[in-house]
């Protein structure tokens, strides 16, 4: 399989993964409830990136188009009917870890930082030195979508996600098998401890890692899991649709839900589209986010970005 690309392009799309396409079967009926039911789909062949966009990558974007990302623009109140005032300045949201919890309220550990975004992905007077080849966080979605249309490339759909994470390994739980951690080897950049006043990871090493530091599935690609989640293209559904009764009617290039469903019902005033993530992040936990699973999937605002959310981009065939 081959694609034309011009000379800017190439640069830009020299590290791609052509991954075959094929039946298989998403989804899961053994965790969360979005997650199920467990069906078959079809997928095209595509091409993906081997790594998450990086903060060097996303640089040169940046750089080259003067592209100013959502946590970087001021808020428009007529999007958050019930703003505070002082709400509405650029920002992102950033994890810090809290010395203890009481109950499962995440604003114990997640804090709306005024001037966090991807260049200083900590607020304040962060930076990105050190950083180049992690992957870059505090987009939102129309940035990741801004980031590969630049790049001549898309967002994965969520079965192509999907069908690239698991690596080849259908039936394991996780992109490498059966076990979390074989022989006691962390395989992806997660939650090392008590989440989220815990963490057994050294100093400094609790956040991104570069990308490629933990060994790559079976297709050759780094971080499907763990690390940052992903965005995709495919609009939030609260489950998945039920398995097709023959097999001439199983999807093909399933392209999710639809905006209307995508809503959050706890937030009627507020209509913004949700995506899917998907991979899980540096954050998931056994004790608290079960989600670095190939079939795992989680809710995301499209103009919502966050210290622990990244993406990556595909090449269809045709």
């Amino acid at each position: 399989m081959a694609l034309a690309f011009d000379d800017a392009a190439l640069r830009r799309q020299s590290d791609l993964v052509w991954i075959e396409g094929r039946t298989f079967m998403m989804g899961s009926d053994h965790h969360y409830p979005e997650e199920a039911p467990a069906h078959p789909v079809k997928v095209d062949g595509f091409w993906i990136e081997r790594t998450p966009v990086t903060n060097r990558k996303f640089m040169e974007f940046a750089k080259v188009t003067g592209y100013v990302t959502v946590a970087e623009r001021i808020p428009d109140p007529n999007d958050y009917p019930g703003a505070r005032p002082e709400m509405l300045r650029a920002g992102s949201l950033v994890f810090t870890m809290p010395k203890e919890v009481s109950g499962p309220d995440i604003s114990q550990w997640w804090t709306f930082k005024f001037g966090a975004n991807w260049r200083r992905p900590l607020g304040g007077l962060s930076d990105l030195r050190g950083k180049l080849d992690h992957p870059v966080v505090h987009v939102a979605y129309p940035d990741a979508k801004a980031y590969a249309e630049w790049a001549g490339m898309d967002l994965p759909t969520e079965a192509e996600w999907e069908l690239a994470g698991r690596g080849g390994l259908d039936d394991a739980e996780y992109a490498w098998g059966d076990e979390l951690t074989p022989a006691g080897k962390p395989m992806a950049n997660i939650w090392q401890g008590t989440f989220p006043t815990h963490s057994t990871k050294p100093k400094g090493c609790e956040r991104t890692t570069p990308v490629g530091a933990f060994p790559p599935n079976g297709y050759g690609l780094h971080d499907m899991i763990g690390n940052v989640w992903e965005w995709t293209s495919d609009f939030w559904s609260t489950r998945h649709p039920e398995p097709a009764k023959h097999s001439c009617c199983i999807p093909t290039n399933p392209r999710g839900g639809d905006i209307e469903a995508s809503f959050d019902p706890r937030q009627p005033q507020i209509r913004i589209a949700r995506r899917v993530l998907k991979g899980g992040s540096h954050l998931c936990a056994p004790n608290y986010c079960r989600r670095y699973r190939p079939a795992a999937r989680h809710a995301e605002p499209e103009d919502t970005s966050t210290s622990h959310v990244g993406f990556r981009c595909v090449k269809r065939a045709s």
